[in-house]
């Protein structure tokens, strides 16, 4: 699936009734996916087949609220992650790619 149609697919379940429910959504999505990625640097966990299947759906959940973020804002999920890579190109001709700070 490309980005811009996933994007367009995940709009079908936008029934939110404040537009800042995303922006709230995001980080408590990103904390649900951390918490179980917690697990695997505990030291007694191994992950099953099931563990690694709920940790994609909490990222797929983190994607939901990215491509609403996006959409709310007026952009494609295809623009930003091209921005992305445009700008993580260019730190890493420059090497900056580990240094500090947006603007480096």
């Amino acid at each position: 699936m490309q980005l811009n149609d996933y994007q367009k697919k995940a709009e079908e379940f936008h029934q939110f009734k404040s537009i800042m429910y995303p922006y709230f959504s995001l980080p408590e999505e990103v904390g649900e996916f951390l918490g179980k990625m917690a697990k695997l640097h505990r030291g007694d966990f191994q992950p099953d087949d099931e563990f690694i299947k709920a940790l994609r759906k909490e990222l797929g959940d983190v994607l939901w609220c990215v491509a609403a973020l996006a959409s709310i804002n007026g952009w494609t999920l295809e623009q930003v992650a091209t921005e992305n890579v445009q700008k993580l190109t260019d730190r890493k001709e420059r090497n900056v790619i580990k240094g500090a700070g947006d603007e480096r």
